[in-house]
């Protein structure tokens, strides 16, 4: 188990306010110290904002961007995120060029309204930014760096999802843990074994987690907004939730009985006890999990899949490869199921979707990336809206009432 980032939340403002970034470079850099201390690795140091159309003009976010990358590497941070667009903007466009600027930044974009809805228009400019974004790099390696977000609040420390509210700094961690559900199910005879098994050390490991981060609030005063257990993998077999799921009893991941394995492990998180914010559920990721990425080159999991398990896992779509032609007419109708799906459930989703330059869906990707492992291109089942679907309203999805 590691810890995936120490997500900072604050607003140091445009032009960036030196003297705080600056103090929250030394308190996060301060908490990772104590973390390693403790015996916990820490990948990553990570600045979360509000969402920039609150104190950057649409104009400005180009350069914003290039100013954040380089003020807030000096001050430790690995990455940056902006936070969302909103759904109603008008300044999409800039999306493209902000993150083109550096490799630290990340942004997002946002699928539904505050009151509940979907907006058609936001799924439409998601989609063509989404495909702006896949000819940035050869390799499409720009959509890692933003994801459509539905009904997802503030604090969640996992980008490209993470934004901020304004007011004082806080901090949350983000945990790379899908090794702990391969050891706690692979040791199990029973599924109730296996249960208790995840409970017992996630707990115990929050419970340090937890510790630290009392300790340092303390000294700095900022408030400590939770951890995100979502059991990230890292493309090994020994780290893939894929492979810990099938270690419960499945022949291959998205076959069969994926569905229920998907909602015994969300379930048994939770009955862990530990401070929560984010999702806190079971992350996906295609490319950065090696069993999943093996499934998907054999076929048996699909895009499709992936959305059924949406409507029990937490993060939804994650690093999906798909063919380089496909059109933000395509994408849209997939994000807008999405949107639906959050809205209906009640539940925080995003969409981190790779159109990957050049590649037809079978065919294999080529990337050189320590946290990814290659796979095969998936098909997108899609045809573009018509009608009644093609306009720019907002529709209100009510929760399902129990």
């Amino acid at each position: 188990m590691k810890i995936r980032s120490i997500t900072v939340f604050c607003q140091p403002g445009f032009p960036v306010n030196r003297l705080l970034l600056q103090q929250v470079g030394i308190f996060a850099n301060h908490a990772r110290k104590l973390y390693q201390e403790a015996g916990f690795e820490v990948q990553s140091l990570r600045l979360a904002t509000p969402p920039f159309e609150q104190f950057i003009a649409p104009v400005d976010l180009p350069l914003a961007a290039q100013s954040y990358a380089i003020e807030a590497h000096a001050d430790g941070f690995d990455y940056i995120s902006l936070g969302p667009i909103s759904h109603d903007s008008k300044s999409w466009g800039m999306i493209s060029e902000a993150l083109s600027q550096s490799n630290r930044i990340f942004l997002s974009g946002q699928l539904t309204t505050p009151n509940g809805e979907v907006s058609l228009a936001a799924a439409r400019a998601c989609a063509e930014t989404i495909v702006k974004l896949s000819t940035l790099e050869p390799t499409g390696f720009a959509n890692l760096r933003f994801c459509a977000l539905a009904n997802v609040p503030p604090y969640t420390p996992f980008f490209p999802a993470a934004y901020a509210e304004l007011g004082r700094p806080s901090f949350a961690l983000s945990i790379e843990a899908a090794d702990l559900a391969m050891e706690a199910f692979s040791s199990a005879e029973t599924l109730a074994q296996a249960s208790a098994n995840l409970v017992q050390v996630v707990e115990v490991n929050a419970a340090r987690l937890e510790a630290v981060a009392q300790r340092v609030s303390q000294m700095y005063s900022y408030e400590f907004k939770g951890l995100d257990f979502t059991l990230a993998p890292f493309p090994e077999d020994s780290k893939s939730i894929g492979k810990a799921l099938e270690a419960l009893g499945i022949e291959a991941f998205g076959m069969a009985g994926s569905l229920f394995a998907s909602t015994f492990l969300t379930n048994t998180l939770d009955k862990a006890n530990f401070k929560r914010t984010g999702f806190n559920g079971l992350m996906l990721p295609v490319l950065e999990d090696s069993g999943l990425a093996q499934r998907a080159s054999e076929g048996s999991l699909s895009v499709e899949d992936l959305l059924l398990f949406s409507s029990v896992c937490g993060a939804g779509l994650d690093v999906v490869p798909l063919p380089g032609d496909t059109s933000s007419e395509e994408l849209t109708p997939l994000l807008l199921d999405l949107a639906a799906l959050s809205l209906r459930l009640n539940k925080a989703l995003t969409a981190r979707l790779m159109p990957i330059p050049g590649k037809k869906a079978g065919e294999m990707t080529n990337f050189d990336f320590a946290f990814f492992a290659n796979s095969r291109i998936m098909p997108l089942k899609s045809a573009p809206l018509k009608g009644k679907m093609i306009g720019d309203q907002n529709v209100r999805i009510k929760p399902r009432k129990a």
